[in-house]
């Protein structure tokens, strides 16, 4: 008999502990989270800055029927603003548009570590070969280029995570919109870089995260 009720004395000290131990585990878990969150609200990260240093224009053209070739390399520069938050590039993906219409190919740009108040520079290539817009963006375009002026828009679509000390955050959407604002004929600004025209614009971008 005595031996049953140390046995039933044994699975009772089990079950008190068990609650015990899970809420101390939730404790530490809420704990932690707390603490990462105050750091997170203490350091204020700001989201990166990004700038158009300049556009290269190899080739732009339109053919019938409505059909849109372009070939250009334009540099992109960023910075990371933020003293104690390292902003890690997971996926960047950059292309052409013209009113609101992709006019290239996507190009995805090296990954990337920024430390502390680092900057990084990309100069990819952007091209779009034979694509079909519509009659109303081809008339559009065709009138600019007679007209001496062009606006493209360099866009920036990708995802960063944030990261403090050894604490890596989950991945956030990205997107920047840097306008492009090429002259041409009589117009023209540019520089003559071997086959193309290189425009130095040095635009800040528009940036969401």
């Amino acid at each position: 008999m005595s031996k049953e009720v140390e046995d039933c004395g044994h699975h009772d000290d089990e079950k008190k502990r068990r609650p015990r131990m899970f809420i101390g585990i939730l404790a530490l878990i809420i704990t932690i989270l707390v603490v990462i969150f105050l750091v997170w609200i203490i350091l204020q990260p700001h989201k990166p800055r990004f700038i158009l240093q300049d556009t290269t224009i190899y080739g732009l053209n339109l053919s019938d029927p409505n059909f849109l070739s372009s070939n250009m390399q334009v540099t992109i520069s960023t910075k990371n603003p933020n003293d104690k938050i390292g902003i890690y590039y997971e996926k960047l993906d950059i292309y052409a548009s013209y009113h609101n219409q992709q006019i290239t190919l996507a190009t995805e740009l090296p990954t990337a570590y920024q430390g502390h108040s680092d900057i990084s520079v990309w100069s990819p290539f952007l091209y779009g070969d034979a694509v079909p817009v519509s009659p109303y963006l081809a008339a559009s375009i065709s009138q600019d280029v007679n007209a001496g002026a062009v606006l493209f828009n360099i866009k920036i679509n990708g995802k960063l995570k944030w990261k403090v000390g050894s604490w890596l955050s989950g991945s956030y959407r990205i997107f920047a919109n840097c306008p492009a604002y090429i002259t041409l004929g009589s117009r023209s600004n540019g520089i003559n870089v071997g086959t193309g025209i290189k425009y130095q614009i040095v635009q800040h971008c528009h940036v969401d995260v």
